[in-house]
Protein backbone atom coordinates (compact mmCIF):
# COMPACT_ATOMS: atom_id res chain seq x y z
CA UNK A 1 0.00 0.00 0.00
CA UNK A 2 1.36 3.33 -0.96
CA UNK A 3 2.21 6.43 1.08
CA UNK A 4 -0.50 8.44 -0.53
CA UNK A 5 -3.02 5.81 -0.48
CA UNK A 6 -2.11 5.17 3.55
CA UNK A 7 -2.49 8.80 4.04
CA UNK A 8 -5.76 9.10 2.39
CA UNK A 9 -7.54 6.24 4.15
CA UNK A 10 -6.14 7.38 7.47
CA UNK A 11 -7.54 11.36 6.26
CA UNK A 12 -10.96 9.47 5.63
CA UNK A 13 -11.49 7.72 9.21
CA UNK A 14 -10.40 11.05 11.01
CA UNK A 15 -13.21 12.98 9.01
CA UNK A 16 -15.71 10.20 9.82
CA UNK A 17 -14.58 9.83 13.72
CA UNK A 18 -15.10 13.83 13.89
CA UNK A 19 -18.65 13.57 12.08
CA UNK A 20 -19.04 11.12 14.50
CA UNK A 21 -18.07 13.10 17.57
CA UNK A 22 -19.81 16.60 16.48
CA UNK A 23 -23.56 14.93 15.22
CA UNK A 24 -23.34 13.60 18.70
CA UNK A 25 -21.77 16.44 20.90
CA UNK A 26 -23.90 19.10 18.80
CA UNK A 27 -27.03 17.00 18.74
CA UNK A 28 -27.00 16.30 22.67
CA UNK A 29 -26.16 20.30 23.18
CA UNK A 30 -29.20 21.52 21.29
CA UNK A 31 -31.58 18.72 23.23
CA UNK A 32 -30.27 19.60 26.63
CA UNK A 33 -29.99 23.69 26.02
CA UNK A 34 -31.94 24.42 23.11
CA UNK A 35 -31.18 28.55 23.89
CA UNK A 36 -27.70 28.21 23.29
CA UNK A 37 -28.27 28.98 19.43
CA UNK A 38 -25.05 30.18 18.24
CA UNK A 39 -23.15 27.34 19.29
CA UNK A 40 -25.80 25.18 16.36
CA UNK A 41 -25.25 27.49 13.59
CA UNK A 42 -22.82 26.87 10.59
CA UNK A 43 -21.32 30.03 11.15
CA UNK A 44 -19.73 28.85 14.33
CA UNK A 45 -19.73 25.12 13.26
CA UNK A 46 -17.73 25.73 9.96
CA UNK A 47 -14.94 27.93 11.23
CA UNK A 48 -14.30 25.48 14.15
CA UNK A 49 -14.31 22.50 11.33
CA UNK A 50 -11.64 24.08 9.34
CA UNK A 51 -9.62 25.11 12.20
CA UNK A 52 -9.59 21.69 13.38
CA UNK A 53 -8.49 20.61 10.22
CA UNK A 54 -6.03 23.13 9.04
CA UNK A 55 -3.07 21.46 9.27
CA UNK A 56 -4.66 17.67 7.71
CA UNK A 57 -5.70 20.39 4.79
CA UNK A 58 -2.26 22.07 4.53
CA UNK A 59 -0.43 18.35 4.45
CA UNK A 60 -3.08 17.31 1.80
CA UNK A 61 -2.24 20.40 -0.62
CA UNK A 62 1.81 19.96 0.08
CA UNK A 63 1.54 16.06 -1.13
CA UNK A 64 -0.89 17.44 -4.24
CA UNK A 65 1.77 19.93 -4.93
CA UNK A 66 4.77 17.06 -4.90
CA UNK A 67 2.31 14.61 -6.68
CA UNK A 68 2.27 17.83 -9.55
CA UNK A 69 5.29 19.11 -9.26
CA UNK A 70 8.00 16.68 -7.93
CA UNK A 71 10.16 16.89 -4.61
CA UNK A 72 10.70 15.72 -1.51
CA UNK A 73 8.70 14.89 1.38
CA UNK A 74 9.67 17.24 3.97
CA UNK A 75 8.97 17.43 7.74
CA UNK A 76 6.89 20.24 8.95
CA UNK A 77 8.24 23.79 9.17
CA UNK A 78 10.27 24.18 12.22
CA UNK A 79 7.84 27.22 13.58
CA UNK A 80 7.15 27.43 17.18
CA UNK A 81 4.09 29.95 16.12
CA UNK A 82 2.97 27.10 13.76
CA UNK A 83 2.92 24.81 16.49
CA UNK A 84 1.17 26.33 18.94
CA UNK A 85 -1.49 28.04 16.09
CA UNK A 86 -1.78 24.83 13.49
CA UNK A 87 0.28 21.83 14.95
CA UNK A 88 -0.85 21.40 18.26
CA UNK A 89 -4.49 22.34 18.06
CA UNK A 90 -4.64 19.87 15.74
CA UNK A 91 -3.36 16.84 17.44
CA UNK A 92 -5.04 18.18 21.05
CA UNK A 93 -8.16 18.47 18.72
CA UNK A 94 -7.45 14.66 17.79
CA UNK A 95 -7.09 13.11 21.09
CA UNK A 96 -10.14 14.84 22.35
CA UNK A 97 -12.32 13.09 19.66
CA UNK A 98 -10.36 10.08 19.64
CA UNK A 99 -10.73 9.60 23.25
CA UNK A 100 -14.12 10.85 23.34
CA UNK A 101 -15.63 8.26 20.74
CA UNK A 102 -13.70 5.56 22.73
CA UNK A 103 -16.69 6.36 25.24
CA UNK A 104 -19.10 7.18 22.97
CA UNK A 105 -19.53 4.12 21.29
CA UNK A 106 -20.55 2.13 24.59
CA UNK A 107 -22.74 4.69 25.71
CA UNK A 108 -24.48 4.69 22.07
CA UNK A 109 -24.81 0.87 22.37
CA UNK A 110 -25.88 0.70 26.05
CA UNK A 111 -28.78 3.54 24.75
CA UNK A 112 -30.27 1.22 22.02
CA UNK A 113 -30.26 -1.86 24.10
CA UNK A 114 -31.78 -0.14 26.66
CA UNK A 115 -34.78 1.61 24.65
CA UNK A 116 -35.42 -1.47 23.34
CA UNK A 117 -35.60 -3.28 26.62
CA UNK A 118 -37.61 -0.24 28.42
CA UNK A 119 -39.50 1.02 25.52
CA UNK A 120 -41.93 3.73 27.12
CA UNK A 121 -38.93 5.34 28.73
CA UNK A 122 -37.18 5.65 25.57
CA UNK A 123 -37.41 10.16 26.32
CA UNK A 124 -36.02 9.58 29.70
CA UNK A 125 -33.19 7.37 28.45
CA UNK A 126 -32.18 9.85 25.63
CA UNK A 127 -31.94 12.86 27.91
CA UNK A 128 -29.62 10.89 30.38
CA UNK A 129 -27.48 9.62 27.42
CA UNK A 130 -27.51 12.93 25.95
CA UNK A 131 -26.26 14.67 29.51
CA UNK A 132 -23.66 11.69 30.42
CA UNK A 133 -22.29 12.34 26.54
CA UNK A 134 -22.22 16.62 27.08
CA UNK A 135 -20.54 15.86 30.58
CA UNK A 136 -17.83 13.64 29.54
CA UNK A 137 -16.75 15.55 26.05
CA UNK A 138 -17.44 18.78 28.15
CA UNK A 139 -14.34 16.61 30.48
CA UNK A 140 -12.01 15.40 28.16
CA UNK A 141 -11.98 19.12 26.47
CA UNK A 142 -10.23 20.53 29.45
CA UNK A 143 -8.38 17.14 30.69
CA UNK A 144 -6.59 16.59 27.16
CA UNK A 145 -5.09 19.97 27.34
CA UNK A 146 -4.06 19.50 30.89
CA UNK A 147 -2.64 16.12 30.46
CA UNK A 148 -0.90 17.37 26.70
CA UNK A 149 0.88 20.03 29.27
CA UNK A 150 1.52 18.15 32.24
CA UNK A 151 2.92 15.12 30.07
CA UNK A 152 5.05 17.79 28.04
CA UNK A 153 6.70 19.35 31.26
CA UNK A 154 6.94 17.12 33.87
CA UNK A 155 9.43 14.23 34.45
CA UNK A 156 8.44 11.53 36.72
CA UNK A 157 11.02 9.80 38.86
CA UNK A 158 11.03 5.89 39.78
CA UNK A 159 13.33 4.29 42.14
CA UNK A 160 13.03 0.92 42.64
CA UNK A 161 15.10 -1.37 44.93
CA UNK A 162 15.98 -4.55 43.62
CA UNK A 163 16.84 -7.19 45.88
CA UNK A 164 19.19 -9.73 44.74
CA UNK A 165 19.84 -12.91 46.40
CA UNK A 166 23.31 -13.37 46.91
CA UNK A 167 24.20 -9.69 46.22
CA UNK A 168 28.67 -9.16 46.19
CA UNK A 169 28.61 -7.08 49.68
CA UNK A 170 30.71 -4.25 47.44
CA UNK A 171 27.57 -4.02 45.25
CA UNK A 172 25.18 -3.15 48.09
CA UNK A 173 23.20 0.11 48.15
CA UNK A 174 24.92 0.34 44.28
CA UNK A 175 22.37 3.09 42.08
CA UNK A 176 21.90 2.81 38.35
CA UNK A 177 19.85 5.59 36.42
CA UNK A 178 18.11 4.33 33.38
CA UNK A 179 17.19 6.43 30.75
CA UNK A 180 15.91 6.42 27.14
CA UNK A 181 15.19 7.82 23.99
CA UNK A 182 16.17 10.87 24.65
CA UNK A 183 15.56 11.67 20.68
CA UNK A 184 16.75 15.38 20.30
CA UNK A 185 14.92 17.04 17.48
CA UNK A 186 12.02 20.38 16.82
CA UNK A 187 10.11 19.24 19.12
CA UNK A 188 12.29 18.06 22.32
CA UNK A 189 13.66 21.06 23.18
CA UNK A 190 16.98 21.93 24.59
CA UNK A 191 15.54 23.13 28.01
CA UNK A 192 13.40 19.92 28.16
CA UNK A 193 16.65 17.31 27.70
CA UNK A 194 18.49 19.03 29.98
CA UNK A 195 15.32 19.44 32.75
CA UNK A 196 15.79 15.42 32.02
CA UNK A 197 19.39 15.09 32.74
CA UNK A 198 19.03 17.48 35.27
CA UNK A 199 16.86 14.87 37.42
CA UNK A 200 18.95 11.81 36.55
CA UNK A 201 22.14 13.93 38.13
CA UNK A 202 19.64 14.76 40.50
CA UNK A 203 19.88 11.10 41.89
CA UNK A 204 23.66 10.46 41.84
CA UNK A 205 23.65 7.87 40.45
CA UNK A 206 26.72 5.33 40.26
CA UNK A 207 26.18 4.39 36.83
CA UNK A 208 24.39 5.88 34.15
CA UNK A 209 22.72 3.52 31.17
CA UNK A 210 20.80 5.17 28.34
CA UNK A 211 18.79 2.99 25.93
CA UNK A 212 19.47 4.49 22.75
CA UNK A 213 17.45 6.83 20.48
CA UNK A 214 19.67 9.78 21.17
CA UNK A 215 18.23 11.85 18.07
CA UNK A 216 15.00 11.31 16.32
CA UNK A 217 16.59 12.26 12.54
CA UNK A 218 18.71 14.68 10.90
CA UNK A 219 22.85 14.65 11.57
CA UNK A 220 21.71 18.66 13.04
CA UNK A 221 20.50 17.24 16.12
CA UNK A 222 23.63 14.85 16.77
CA UNK A 223 26.13 17.30 18.27
CA UNK A 224 23.08 18.99 20.07
CA UNK A 225 22.55 15.62 22.30
CA UNK A 226 25.88 15.15 22.62
CA UNK A 227 26.46 18.95 23.87
CA UNK A 228 23.54 18.01 26.94
CA UNK A 229 24.23 14.23 27.81
CA UNK A 230 27.85 15.35 28.48
CA UNK A 231 26.14 17.10 31.78
CA UNK A 232 25.17 13.52 33.14
CA UNK A 233 27.54 12.56 36.29
CA UNK A 234 28.35 9.27 37.67
CA UNK A 235 31.26 7.74 39.15
CA UNK A 236 31.55 4.61 36.88
CA UNK A 237 30.28 5.93 33.61
CA UNK A 238 27.48 6.54 30.91
CA UNK A 239 26.87 3.94 28.16
CA UNK A 240 24.15 3.88 25.77
CA UNK A 241 22.97 0.87 23.59
CA UNK A 242 22.03 2.01 19.52
CA UNK A 243 18.29 2.81 19.13
CA UNK A 244 16.56 2.55 15.58
CA UNK A 245 16.26 6.75 15.46
CA UNK A 246 20.11 6.39 16.00
CA UNK A 247 20.59 4.82 12.61
CA UNK A 248 18.40 7.41 10.67
CA UNK A 249 20.62 10.52 10.74
CA UNK A 250 21.12 9.70 7.58
CA UNK A 251 18.93 7.55 6.28
CA UNK A 252 20.44 5.78 3.20
CA UNK A 253 23.77 5.53 5.44
CA UNK A 254 22.94 3.71 8.93
CA UNK A 255 26.74 3.19 9.73
CA UNK A 256 27.78 6.38 8.95
CA UNK A 257 25.08 7.81 11.09
CA UNK A 258 26.06 5.44 14.02
CA UNK A 259 29.34 6.43 14.13
CA UNK A 260 29.16 10.14 14.19
CA UNK A 261 26.51 9.75 17.24
CA UNK A 262 30.06 7.19 18.85
CA UNK A 263 32.73 9.86 17.77
CA UNK A 264 30.35 12.68 18.87
CA UNK A 265 29.64 11.03 22.32
CA UNK A 266 33.45 9.24 22.98
CA UNK A 267 34.30 13.31 23.15
CA UNK A 268 32.77 13.38 26.72
CA UNK A 269 33.61 9.88 27.89
CA UNK A 270 30.44 8.42 26.75
CA UNK A 271 30.35 5.20 25.41
CA UNK A 272 27.81 3.90 22.63
CA UNK A 273 28.03 0.13 22.49
CA UNK A 274 27.09 -1.87 19.83
CA UNK A 275 26.74 -5.51 20.15
CA UNK A 276 29.29 -6.05 22.63
CA UNK A 277 29.95 -7.11 26.79
CA UNK A 278 31.79 -4.86 29.27
CA UNK A 279 32.61 -5.53 32.54
CA UNK A 280 32.68 -2.59 35.15
CA UNK A 281 34.64 -3.83 38.78
CA UNK A 282 33.29 -2.36 41.90
CA UNK A 283 36.03 -2.79 44.56
CA UNK A 284 35.65 -6.79 44.25
CA UNK A 285 32.42 -6.86 43.05
CA UNK A 286 31.68 -7.19 38.91
CA UNK A 287 28.82 -5.91 37.29
CA UNK A 288 28.23 -7.42 33.43
CA UNK A 289 26.42 -5.75 30.74
CA UNK A 290 25.41 -7.18 27.30
CA UNK A 291 25.04 -3.95 24.90
CA UNK A 292 22.49 -5.77 22.56
CA UNK A 293 21.98 -3.92 19.12
CA UNK A 294 18.39 -5.12 17.43
CA UNK A 295 16.38 -2.38 15.50
CA UNK A 296 14.53 -2.25 12.77
CA UNK A 297 17.75 -1.09 11.00
CA UNK A 298 20.19 -4.11 12.73
CA UNK A 299 18.97 -7.06 13.57
CA UNK A 300 21.23 -8.96 16.05
CA UNK A 301 21.65 -12.68 15.14
CA UNK A 302 21.20 -15.76 17.43
CA UNK A 303 24.41 -16.89 17.09
CA UNK A 304 25.94 -13.56 17.94
CA UNK A 305 23.22 -13.32 20.52
CA UNK A 306 24.74 -16.56 21.78
CA UNK A 307 27.93 -15.63 22.43
CA UNK A 308 27.76 -12.52 23.86
CA UNK A 309 25.59 -14.05 26.82
CA UNK A 310 27.66 -17.28 26.95
CA UNK A 311 30.79 -15.02 27.00
CA UNK A 312 29.43 -13.12 30.05
CA UNK A 313 30.59 -13.80 33.92
CA UNK A 314 29.48 -10.97 36.45
CA UNK A 315 27.99 -11.13 40.66
CA UNK A 316 25.58 -8.82 38.38
CA UNK A 317 24.59 -8.94 35.03
CA UNK A 318 22.63 -6.49 32.57
CA UNK A 319 21.03 -6.87 29.60
CA UNK A 320 20.68 -3.64 27.48
CA UNK A 321 18.43 -3.40 24.10
CA UNK A 322 16.68 -0.78 23.38
CA UNK A 323 13.28 -3.06 22.08
CA UNK A 324 11.91 -5.30 24.09
CA UNK A 325 12.22 -8.41 22.19
CA UNK A 326 10.89 -11.50 22.98
CA UNK A 327 13.97 -13.48 21.74
CA UNK A 328 16.30 -11.12 23.84
CA UNK A 329 14.08 -11.24 27.02
CA UNK A 330 14.39 -15.12 26.73
CA UNK A 331 17.95 -15.73 26.21
CA UNK A 332 18.07 -13.14 29.29
CA UNK A 333 16.20 -15.32 31.49
CA UNK A 334 17.63 -18.65 30.31
CA UNK A 335 21.56 -17.20 30.70
CA UNK A 336 20.82 -15.68 34.54
CA UNK A 337 20.72 -12.19 34.08
CA UNK A 338 19.63 -10.55 36.88
CA UNK A 339 18.16 -7.26 34.83
CA UNK A 340 16.81 -6.34 31.39
CA UNK A 341 16.50 -2.88 30.45
CA UNK A 342 14.41 -1.40 27.17
CA UNK A 343 12.95 1.97 25.66
CA UNK A 344 11.30 2.36 22.57
CA UNK A 345 7.90 2.39 23.50
CA UNK A 346 8.27 5.43 24.80
CA UNK A 347 5.61 4.15 27.77
CA UNK A 348 2.77 4.42 24.88
CA UNK A 349 3.71 7.74 24.32
CA UNK A 350 -0.46 7.83 23.12
CA UNK A 351 -2.64 6.19 25.71
CA UNK A 352 -6.15 6.56 25.85
CA UNK A 353 -8.11 6.40 29.40
CA UNK A 354 -10.78 3.60 29.45
CA UNK A 355 -11.67 1.43 32.91
CA UNK A 356 -9.39 -1.11 33.25
CA UNK A 357 -7.77 -1.44 29.56
CA UNK A 358 -4.93 -0.41 28.43
CA UNK A 359 -5.42 0.96 24.55
CA UNK A 360 -2.86 2.49 22.86
CA UNK A 361 -1.27 1.75 19.15
CA UNK A 362 1.80 0.76 20.88
CA UNK A 363 -0.05 -2.86 21.48
CA UNK A 364 0.34 -3.33 17.92
CA UNK A 365 3.74 -3.69 18.27
CA UNK A 366 4.19 -5.20 21.72
CA UNK A 367 2.73 -6.15 25.20
CA UNK A 368 5.47 -4.52 27.37
CA UNK A 369 4.73 -0.70 26.72
CA UNK A 370 5.97 0.27 30.31
CA UNK A 371 7.07 -0.61 33.68
CA UNK A 372 8.15 -3.80 35.26
CA UNK A 373 7.91 -7.36 34.03
CA UNK A 374 9.03 -10.40 35.90
CA UNK A 375 10.33 -13.59 34.06
CA UNK A 376 11.35 -15.72 37.18
CA UNK A 377 14.10 -13.79 38.18
CA UNK A 378 14.51 -11.64 35.88
CA UNK A 379 13.35 -8.56 35.88
CA UNK A 380 12.93 -6.62 32.38
CA UNK A 381 12.02 -3.08 33.02
CA UNK A 382 10.95 -0.56 29.80
CA UNK A 383 11.39 2.98 30.45
CA UNK A 384 9.01 5.38 29.19
CA UNK A 385 12.03 7.85 28.01
CA UNK A 386 11.24 11.46 26.91
CA UNK A 387 10.96 12.19 23.18
CA UNK A 388 8.51 11.85 20.85
CA UNK A 389 7.87 9.79 17.54
CA UNK A 390 5.39 10.39 14.53
CA UNK A 391 2.81 12.75 16.72
CA UNK A 392 4.90 15.36 18.10
CA UNK A 393 2.88 14.89 21.33
CA UNK A 394 2.84 13.10 24.58
CA UNK A 395 -0.50 11.50 26.38
CA UNK A 396 -0.99 10.04 29.56
CA UNK A 397 2.66 8.87 28.98
CA UNK A 398 5.02 11.20 31.43
CA UNK A 399 8.49 11.19 30.92
CA UNK A 400 10.82 8.96 33.03
CA UNK A 401 13.73 8.29 34.58
CA UNK A 402 14.03 5.06 36.36
CA UNK A 403 16.40 4.57 39.25
CA UNK A 404 17.12 0.93 40.41
CA UNK A 405 19.13 0.64 43.82
CA UNK A 406 20.58 -3.14 44.65
CA UNK A 407 19.67 -4.71 47.65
Amino acid sequence: MSFYLRLLILSAIILLLEFYFYKRFFGSLKKLAPKLKFIQSLKFKIPLLIYQNLYLIIVVIYLITLLIYGGWLSTPPESRLFDYLILYPFWAGIMIIIQSVIFLLPIDILRILAKMAVKPKKVIIDRVSDFIVVSMISFFVLYVPIRLYYDFNVVDVNKIELDIEDLHPDLKGFKIAFISDIQADWYTTTNKIANYLNEVNNLEPDLILIGGDLITSSPQYIQKSADLLKTLKSQFGVYSTVGDHDNWAYRDDNDRSRNEIKDALSKYAINFIDDHNIIIPVDSGKIGISFITDTYSKRISNEKLTDLTNSLSADFKIMLAHQPVQKIIDKASSKNYNLMLAGHTHGGQITFLFPFVYLGPTLIETNYVRGEFWFGDLLMYVNRGLGVSLAPIRYNSTPEVTLFILK
